[in-house]
This record gives C-alpha cells, sequence and structure tokens, in this order.
C-alpha cells in the first residue's frame, strides 16, 4: 500500500495541532495542570507539552494521556468495525482474510492471438 504524501500540505500539521489543542482544553476543563495530567498518564511533562502543541509525539503518549482523561475506550471509535459480515464469511468459505494481496495481471504465455496468423 502507498500513502498517499502528496496530500495538501500542512494537514498533518493542522490535524496535530488540532488535536493538541483539544486535548489541552479537555485537560483544562478537568481542572489538570500538564504535570498532573503527566504524573497521571505515566508520562513525562516534555511529552505532554509536545503532545498538546500539535508537535510530534508518540502513540504510546497520546493513549496514556487519552486513558488518563477517560477517553481511551474513544480511540477505536474513529474506525469502522473490522468484523467480517456473515455474507463475507459464506463467500470467504467461513474463513477470514489475514493478509493483503497485490492485484497483478496473468502473465502473458505468448504475444499469438486467433486470427493473427502470418498469411504467406
Amino acid at each position: 500500500m502507498i500513502l498517499n504524501t502528496t496530500a495538501s500540505p500542512g494537514t498533518i500539521e493542522t490535524t496535530m495541532r488540532d488535536l493538541g489543542v483539544r486535548l489541552a482544553k479537555v485537560r483544562l476543563s478537568r481542572n489538570l495542570t500538564q504535570a498532573r495530567l503527566a504524573q497521571e498518564a505515566g508520562a513525562s511533562l516534555p511529552s505532554i507539552k509536545r503532545l498538546e502543541a500539535g508537535r510530534n509525539s508518540s502513540l504510546d503518549t497520546l493513549l496514556r494521556v487519552l486513558r488518563a482523561l477517560n477517553l481511551g475506550d474513544r480511540i477505536l471509535d474513529i474506525l469502522p468495525n473490522p468484523d467480517v459480515r456473515p455474507v463475507e464469511r459464506v463467500q470467504h468459505e467461513g474463513h477470514e482474510r489475514r493478509r493483503a494481496r497485490t492485484r497483478t495481471e496473468a502473465p502473458k504465455a505468448t504475444d499469438w492471438a486467433w486470427g493473427e496468423e502470418d498469411e504467406q
């Protein structure tokens, strides 16, 4: 799978900044200091500051902060449930997909085709 790295510039940075602002607002609405949140999340204070500033942070830090803010279960809501529907299970004979496969065209055995004989 090739990721689209040529998306409109600033999209990821804007999302990170918006996420940081929202996390800071939730923290403040719960009357927590950054230091207290860091302690409850088991993260460092600089990590919390980086996250709230919208700068690069680890997924581990984000999940710890969400859990400390009692929002840890909400992170999975951003992705659709991957459970296979019963119709798909029947089509796949009871097996669920475990890996993706690239689509490739079958190689041609020869370049010959019907009606292309040389008429000499």
